[in-house]
């Protein structure tokens, strides 16, 4: 079982993007809405954060990532045809060197 979830809420292009993908199964009700839920480790959950700063976990440990963000894992689980998927698109979704200097770190600058 995951320690966080992303939560992807599906319009009907989605939906039928799931639907295609064989995994409509896992489709949930959330807060009203047609949703699927992408469950990550509290060390995935540590590194969206740091790529996310903006990113907000609510009451069941579920967010929602930005739009361009959630696209790209939307994409990952329909090409993996699964929601068991953080392991790969966690390199996809998190940039290490996001707002970093380009000098790095001992530059002396």
């Amino acid at each position: 079982m995951a320690d966080f979830y992303i939560n992807v809420f599906l319009d009907d292009e989605k939906l039928k993007k799931i639907e295609d993908a064989d995994v409509a199964d896992q489709v949930k009700e959330i807060d009203g809405k047609k949703a699927v839920q992408v469950g990550m480790t509290k060390k995935d959950q540590k590194k969206l954060v740091k790529g996310f700063k903006d990113l907000t976990f609510d009451d069941s440990n579920a967010c929602v990532l930005p739009e361009e963000a959630e696209n790209t894992l939307m994409g990952i689980v329909t090409d993996m045809k699964s929601l068991d998927v953080m392991k790969f698109a966690i390199t996809k979704l998190y940039n290490p060197l996001a707002g970093r200097d380009v000098f790095g770190r001992g530059t002396g600058r």
